[in-house]
């Protein structure tokens, strides 16, 4: 593993090229070799990650950067051990590499076949999360590609030190090391690396809406967008109310700090009575600020003194944080507006005892993910049976929802002939 201080940008994304090359067609076992003796290197090197993770969530706190991103940034042993079960859940899943989707006779006799193949060097740019270090380099490589590792600043010794532990396990493996790439720089580096159009397939940032931004602007290569989560938990009017405060509580409390988490709590206003003043209680007694609607604050009385009215801003915004926006709404159909209206088309739940009400939401809402009866929060390549994710796409094309190792791959057609020619 280089930095962009020992080689040219260019030079370290040709090495993954090069390494892409020799990947495609690497056979399955090979690749599984690899990533279990990455994820042995994870755990024997754990002291050595947790000493330059530390350093990294020092300077953060020493800049008082929010509490949520010193939570995404910080890592444990739990965490570290967590990162190579990943990898070895990776390496236990079947290679979608060389996997015929479809295949067919012509009249005229050649046969056609249709088979997934590596996209080849995915550059994966992403915001405070050392563990998408790992969890990117294992899916890039049971793939068959090259990764690209982008992180950002805050955590640049954590980013640093497990990419150098995953690369230099490659090469016990007899894999090339260059098969993962991790740079640094500024935003005139990372510009120019969205523009390697001849060596860089694929981009795939996990950031806020900045980073998609600049995206947007200077790109030249295809990007898969996974975009902020401004997601919505919807108590219809014959929810189970017991099962709606543990579904809202979990979506928001269990870890704010992620896009999967909730940030804003409809509900019918026939279930408001008896739901809002349990939820309420339950959500600001695990330390959720709630920002309401006029008639929340009717339902909750004295309760709501001290909460804020709720704004278009507050509906608009991703929290991340213990923050929650609350509103009424009269039917099911302005709860599918709302969402419509402000949410980021992530993950959005219903709680209901309806199925005709399920339905009508499912269909009605716009994401990638929808929730029936169950937490915004298992919104996760891991908890989906993917093994892990480089992220979760909120776009339409290609892939869309947790990107695995299927959504990693392309397709490739396959003609066999007897010396046939067209005339």
């Amino acid at each position: 593993m280089a930095s962009v201080d020992v080689k040219s940008l260019q030079d370290l994304v040709g090495g993954a090229k090069r390494a892409g090359a020799v990947l495609r067609s690497m056979p399955a076992g090979r690749k599984n070799a690899a990533l279990h003796d990455m994820a042995d290197a994870l755990v024997r090197r754990t002291d050595e990650i947790l000493r330059e993770n530390a350093l990294d969530v020092a300077d953060a706190k020493a800049a008082h950067r929010p509490g949520a991103m010193v939570d995404r940034l910080m890592l444990d042993e739990d965490r570290v051990m967590a990162m190579a079960r990943g990898i070895r859940d990776v390496a236990a899943l079947p290679d979608p590499v060389g996997e015929v989707d479809s295949g067919w006779r012509l009249p005229n006799g050649l046969e056609v076949i249709r088979k997934r193949v590596p996209l080849g060097v995915i550059a994966v740019v992403y915001e405070g999360r050392p563990n998408v270090t790992s969890d990117a380099a294992a899916l890039c490589l049971k793939s068959g590609n090259a990764i690209v590792l982008r992180g950002s600043s805050i955590a640049r010794r954590s980013n640093g030190i497990i990419a150098d532990v995953l690369a230099h396990a490659l090469i016990e493996a007899d894999v090339p090391a260059e098969a993962i790439v991790s740079v640094a720089g500024d935003h005139d580096q990372l510009r120019e690396l969205v523009q390697l159009k001849s060596l860089i397939d694929l981009v795939v940032p996990r950031g806020g809406e900045e980073l998609k931004a600049f995206l947007m602007e200077h790109a030249q290569v295809p990007v898969i967008y996974a975009a902020s989560g401004n997601n919505h938990v919807y108590v219809h009017a014959d929810a189970d109310v017991a099962k709606a405060v543990k579904i809202t509580v979990n979506a928001k409390v269990q870890r704010p700090g992620v896009c999967n988490a909730a940030e804003t709590l409809l509900v019918h206003r026939d279930a408001a009575a008896a739901f809002l003043p349990l939820a309420a209680k339950a959500l600001t007694g695990a330390g959720v600020q709630l920002r309401i609607c006029d008639a929340t604050r009717a339902v909750l009385g004295d309760a709501a003194a001290d909460m804020p009215v709720a704004t278009d801003d507050d509906f608009a915004t991703e929290f991340l944080d213990l923050r929650m926006a609350v509103r009424v709404v009269d039917t099911l159909g302005e709860a599918v507006e709302h969402v419509d209206r402000y949410g980021s088309g992530h993950s959005e739940a219903i709680v209901t005892r309806s199925i005709e009400a399920a339905r009508e939401f499912e269909a009605g809402v716009d994401a990638a993910c929808v929730y029936v009866n169950a937490s915004t929060r298992f919104t996760d390549g891991g908890e989906f049976g993917m093994g892990a994710e480089i992220a979760n796409s909120t776009q339409k094309l290609h892939a869309r929802g947790p990107l695995g190792l299927r959504e990693l791959t392309t397709m490739k057609y396959v003609v066999t002939g007897d010396g046939h020619v067209r005339t």
